[in-house]
C-alpha cells in the first residue's frame, strides 16, 4: 500500500471512530441526564429510548440552513471546519492498544493538546461571524477560559513526562504495566506524587471541553447558546460533533496518562494486548459517563469565578507541583522509582 493510501486510510478510520463516536454520546447524553433529571422522552422513545437520537441525527440532516443576513459568509462557513479539523486531528496519537494507532510520535502528548489549542479559534470566529452580540460574547468566554485554562491543563501532565521521561503516550501507558504490593495496579492514579496532578487535570479538561459546571460559552440563562446561537443544520451538528470528540479525547488522555491506558490488571500479558481496544475504550466511556453525571448534577459557576480559579489556584498549584516532582525525581530518586 502506498503512503498516501495508507494515510488516507487512518484518517478514514479517525473519521469514522469521530462520527460513531457522536452518535453513541448523543445517545448516552440523553440516557444520562434523562435518567437524572428524568426526562422520560430519552428513557421511553423506542426501545432503550434509541429512536431519540436517532430523531436528533434526522433532524440535522434535514433541518434548513439558515445564515444571518447581517454575517461574515466567509468565516461563517469556515467556522465550523475550523474547529471540527483539530478534533479530528487529536485523534492521531491515541493508542488504543501497542500497535493501534494513527501515528507514533515521541511527542504524541503534546501533538494532542497543540491540536486542541486550535479549537477557541474556530469558536471565537464562529462568534464573530455570526454578528450577534450573545455569539460573540460567548465566543470571547470560550477563547479567556480555554486559553487561560490550557497552561494548568498541560502543566497537570509534566510531572509524568518528567517521571516517565517521554511525552509518547505509548510508553506513558507501557511505565503503568505491573503492580504494587502484588495485587495494586502501577496506575499513575495511585501514585501519591502524582494524584493531586490528577485532580488539576480533572478540572482543567471540565473548563477545557466547556463541560458544566464551567460552560459559560453557552449559558443558557444568558446567551442562549452563546457562539452557537445562529447556527443550524449540519453546521450546528459539526460544532456539537466536535464538542463531544473534545470529551471523548480528554477521557481517553484520562485514561492514558492516569488508568493505565490499554493496560488490565491481574491478568497475562497476552490476555491484556489481545483486549486491549475493548479495554480502552470502555475505560474510556467510564470516564465520559462521569463527565456527564457531573454535567448533570452541578450548577453553573460564574464567568468572573472561573478565571480566578485558573490564574490565581491551578495555575500555582500545577507549576508547583512540577518543582515537586523534579526535586523528587533529582534529591530522591530511589523514591520516584519506587512510586513510579
Amino acid at each position: 500500500m502506498s503512503p498516501l493510501a495508507a494515510s488516507l486510510l487512518k484518517v478514514a478510520a479517525c473519521l469514522g471512530l469521530m462520527l460513531a463516536n457522536g452518535v453513541v454520546m448523543i445517545w448516552m447524553l440523553r440516557k444520562v441526564l434523562g435518567h437524572l433529571h428524568l426526562r422520560y422522552g430519552p428513557l421511553e422513545a423506542g426501545p432503550s429510548g434509541i429512536f431519540q437520537t436517532t430523531m436528533d441525527v434526522l433532524k440535522l440532516l434535514t433541518k434548513e440552513d439558515v445564515t444571518p443576513n447581517a454575517a461574515d459568509r466567509a468565516l461563517f462557513y469556515v467556522a465550523p471546519l475550523a474547529v471540527f479539523v483539530p478534533s479530528l486531528a487529536a485523534y492521531a496519537a491515541l493508542p488504543f492498544a501497542p500497535e493501534l494507532r494513527a501515528v507514533r510520535l515521541d511527542a504524541g502528548l503534546l501533538y494532542t493538546f497543540a491540536a486542541l489549542s486550535l479549537v477557541p479559534i474556530g469558536i471565537l470566529m464562529a462568534g464573530w461571524a455570526s454578528a450577534n452580540k450573545w455569539s460573540l460574547i460567548g465566543g470571547m468566554r470560550a477563547a479567556a477560559q480555554q486559553i487561560a485554562y490550557e497552561v494548568p491543563l498541560l502543566l497537570s501532565v509534566l510531572p509524568i513526562v518528567m517521571l516517565v521521561g517521554s511525552a509518547d503516550l505509548g510508553r506513558i501507558v507501557e511505565a503503568q504495566s505491573g503492580v504494587w504490593a502484588g495485587f495494586l495496579p502501577r496506575w499513575f492514579i495511585f501514585d501519591p506524587l502524582l494524584l493531586p496532578t490528577f485532580v488539576v487535570f480533572a478540572v482543567a479538561a471540565l473548563i477545557e471541553t466547556n463541560q458544566t459546571p464551567f460552560d459559560m460559552s453557552e449559558a443558557e440563562s444568558e446567551l442562549v447558546a452563546g457562539w452557537a446561537t445562529e447556527y443550524s443544520a449540519m453546521k450546528f451538528g459539526l460544532l456539537f460533533l466536535s464538542e463531544f470528540s473534545n470529551q471523548f479525547i480528554i477521557s481517553a488522555l484520562a485514561v492514558t496518562l492516569f488508568f493505565g491506558g490499554w493496560l488490565l490488571p491481574w491478568v497475562p500479558e497476552s490476555v491484556s494486548v489481545a483486549l486491549a481496544p475493548v479495554t480502552f475504550l470502555l475505560k474510556t466511556y467510564v470516564g465520559i459517563f462521569m463527565l456527564m453525571w457531573i454535567r448533570g448534577t452541578y450548577p453553573r459557576v460564574r464567568i468572573d469565578t472561573l478565571m480566578q480559579l485558573g490564574w490565581k489556584r491551578l495555575i500555582p498549584i500545577s507549576l508547583a507541583l512540577v518543582v515537586v516532582m523534579g526535586v523528587v525525581i533529582k534529591a530522591l530518586p530511589a523514591l520516584a522509582r519506587v512510586v513510579g
